[in-house]
């Protein structure tokens, strides 16, 4: 039962009941399943419920992540396990919501409570890393502060989640569309766990009809998706895309061939793709990494594994759908980092064209694609004026990945609904010094405030921690107050205006040491991509 003077750690689920634990100033509960683990027959298939369990289930520690080959950028703790039985989901709640005379019941939320703001998260990756236990995800501060619910959701990754064999469920022997390999496993787990949000947030004292959604980086990119499939319609009611790669979302066609791609690379025929689910988990992330090679080679600037159009989770491309207006008509913040390809440089990732080869070479199949954008290569390298020198190549990969796809989606949404646009600028000065900059997923820390402890933080050794926190503070001021279904400059501890995005100003947030709205920054190369090519893809 509930004690005096605290609430229950112990919630009712719809499958079962769990007990979390208490830090600091919130409530937790980590690695619930959401789902049944898809594993055997269920790999490459839709979610389904978990089966409940009868006794009161331990819910102190992060669930399992996805199998995945994993970086020291990650920062994540080691006694976390790795399993295809990865889809579970952790809470963040706020205490002292009204329960201090132990008049609420073991289980639910505390009797008279006002719900809280929900605010979703999505982890990126490039759809084939993270997990919910990195350290930048601990949502703890954000909960605190901002006096809301916090969800971190894991989701299937890899080959296990973002390659569609669907194409292949007629040759593997099964003729009916969800009866052999479903499309968009990845997406489909994601909807499944607002599905679970919708249904059980209230037993946390979260609002089922007040969620924002948010993600970075392929997380961005899902949230993007998500607003465009109609299975996740009504799930969520505000939106945050941090460094979404909008546009690597590709149609059936091509996701077949990447298919048939990888079914080469481990040797199994298409007749006999039911072989598949036979294979060791942590042979496919193996055979993954060859396929992210091959594809990333052939064709530069394009992702082996991403969400594919064209089925009944993503009937149509998404940036099309917000042109034309078919998306909910929700608010939107939408931004980029100034320094995005830095990160990919450093790591040598194949995932961003970051030579001046690769770069024309990623011209080339744009051309090919669509012989009207022949020549597009020389307009758009003219609008840098160091091309080919210095950094210009990946700032050109920069903007083919992510700025001018952000922007083109931030136009086409502001015609229909409220929509505010940003740019992250502000970097440490060791990040300054090393050519790093405001790199991709350097927001992260912070908007959720989950720096390192001090004097374990490498990016703080030249100094900048404090400079940093009042940064933190600010976004992430404007983050809840959106969350709360504010404007997100609604904040005392932002008080900067920041207005709607429209086509006409392009009024964009710079969140630096001190921040600005710039009307239209790097307006000419903007220009020079042109509207038109959005429709390349």
């Amino acid at each position: 039962m509930t004690l005096v003077g605290q609430e229950s750690p112990i919630r009712q689920t719809s499958a079962g009941a769990v007990r979390g634990a208490r830090e600091g100033g919130v409530l937790s509960w980590k690695g619930i399943p959401f789902a049944a683990a898809p594993v055997g027959d269920r790999r490459f298939r839709r979610p389904i419920a978990p089966p409940p369990w009868p006794e009161l289930r331990d819910a102190t520690g992060y669930g399992p992540m996805a199998p995945q080959r994993i970086l020291k950028s990650m920062e994540v703790d080691a006694a976390i396990g790795m399993s295809e039985d990865c889809l579970s989901l952790n809470v963040w709640t706020p205490v002292g919501q009204g329960a201090t005379s132990g008049e609420s019941a073991a289980g639910d939320a505390p009797a008279g409570a006002a719900a809280k703001p929900v605010m979703v998260w999505i982890h990126g990756g490039g759809y084939f890393q993270g997990s919910t236990g990195q350290r930048f995800y601990d949502a703890r501060k954000l909960a605190e502060r901002g006096d809301v619910v916090v969800v971190t959701v894991n989701y299937r990754l890899g080959v296990l989640g973002f390659v569609d064999f669907s194409s292949l469920s007629a040759t593997a022997g099964t003729s009916s569309f969800g009866h052999g390999f479903d499309s968009n496993v990845g997406l489909r787990d994601q909807i499944f766990a607002l599905e679970w949000v919708r249904d059980n947030i209230a037993a946390f004292g979260g609002d089922p009809g007040n969620v924002t959604l948010f993600g970075e980086s392929a997380g961005g990119a899902s949230v993007i998706a998500l607003m465009a499939s109609p299975s996740a319609a009504g799930l969520f009611h505000r939106a945050i895309a941090q460094s979404a790669p909008v546009t690597s979302i590709y149609g059936r066609q091509r996701a077949a061939t990447v298919a048939e791609k990888f079914l080469s690379i481990v040797g199994i025929e298409p007749r006999d793709a039911q072989r598949l689910r036979d294979l060791d988990p942590f042979d496919l992330v193996d055979a993954g990494a060859e396929l992210i090679h091959e594809v990333s080679t052939s064709v530069p600037g394009t992702l082996a594994m991403a969400p594919v159009y064209g089925d009944d989770v993503l009937p149509d491309y998404p940036l099309a759908a917000f042109r034309d207006g078919t998306v909910p008509r929700i608010p939107l913040i939408i931004g980029t980092n100034r320094d995005e390809s830095s990160f990919f440089k450093l790591m040598r990732s194949p995932l961003l064209p970051i030579t001046t080869e690769s770069i024309e070479r990623m011209f080339v199949e744009i051309a090919v694609d669509r012989p009207e954008f022949e020549g597009v290569s020389e307009r758009i390298t003219g609008a840098y004026p160091s091309y080919p020198r210095r950094r210009t190549p990946a700032e050109v990969s920069r903007d083919a990945g992510f700025r001018m796809p952000s922007i083109w989606l931030a136009e086409a949404h502001s015609r229909y609904a409220p929509t505010w646009m940003y740019r992250f600028d502000h970097a440490t000065p060791l990040l300054k010094v090393t050519g790093i900059g405001a790199t991709h997923a350097a927001e992260l820390a912070y908007v959720f405030n989950s720096f390192a402890p001090r004097g374990k933080d490498i990016v703080f050794r030249l100094g900048g921690r404090g400079e940093a926190k009042r940064v933190s503070r600010r976004m992430q001021a404007r983050w809840l107050a959106f969350a709360h279904g504010r404007a997100p400059d609604d904040a005392d501890a932002a008080p900067l205006e920041w207005p709607r995005y429209d086509e006409a100003e392009r009024g964009t947030l710079i969140i630096d040491r001190d921040d600005e709205v710039v009307a239209d920054p790097d307006a000419g190369i903007r220009q020079a991509w042109g509207p038109e090519i959005l429709a390349f893809r």
